[in-house]
């Protein structure tokens, strides 16, 4: 989808840009979850090839009981380690996918400097895969480091005469000061 299309549609900009953020937050939900896929696709990918290796392995040593007992033992144990080992990768990534989601729903300007200033320890998933615990930390990044956020086009301050308050009492002092040294150098 492109501007030019939804212009020569005649929309304005204001629903152009509304759409535009729409189908933005439609794709970076279609890359996260392709990620989660191609991460679970490798990892699971790299299991079997490696259970394959260890099964012939085992047909070739295959010459009493006992040590075969014991071999299966072992590849019990590390396969256990090892999908435990897939699970927290897996679950790392859908937190930081998620949290990537969020701080681009919130829309965060650099989500790597954001995310160095939040507390990890504290943010989690649910079993419904909702984030716990960045919301409060979102909140006070945006009281705290506001530039990080993107809060749209705001009016810009004008003071009259350079001066905020409206008076001209600064200018006024600025040039009894100035008047103060002339004369002052003069003497």
């Amino acid at each position: 989808m492109k501007r030019e299309n939804l212009k020569e549609l005649g929309l304005s900009e204001d629903v152009i840009d509304k759409v535009m953020t729409m189908n933005g937050e439609d794709i970076n939900a279609a890359k996260t979850k392709a990620t989660e896929l191609e991460e679970t696709n490798k990892s699971l990918t790299e299991q079997i090839t490696n259970r394959d290796k260890d099964l012939k392995k085992l047909q070739k040593q295959v010459k009493d009981n006992d040590g075969l007992s014991d071999q299966l033992k072992d590849l019990q144990a590390q396969y256990k380690q090892d999908t435990t080992k897939l699970n927290e990768q897996l679950s790392q990534t859908k937190l930081s996918n998620a949290i990537n989601q969020s701080l681009t729903q919130n829309k965060v300007r650099n989500t790597k400097a954001a995310k160095a200033l939040l507390n990890m320890d504290d943010i989690k998933l649910d079993e419904q895969g909702n984030l716990i615990g960045l919301d409060e930390q979102v909140k006070s990044l945006k009281k705290s480091d506001a530039y990080l956020f993107d809060e749209g086009s705001k009016q810009t301050y004008e003071p009259k005469n350079g001066d905020p308050t409206g008076d001209n009492e600064a200018q006024t002092m600025t040039n009894i000061f100035t008047k103060g040294l002339v004369n002052n150098d003069n003497n």
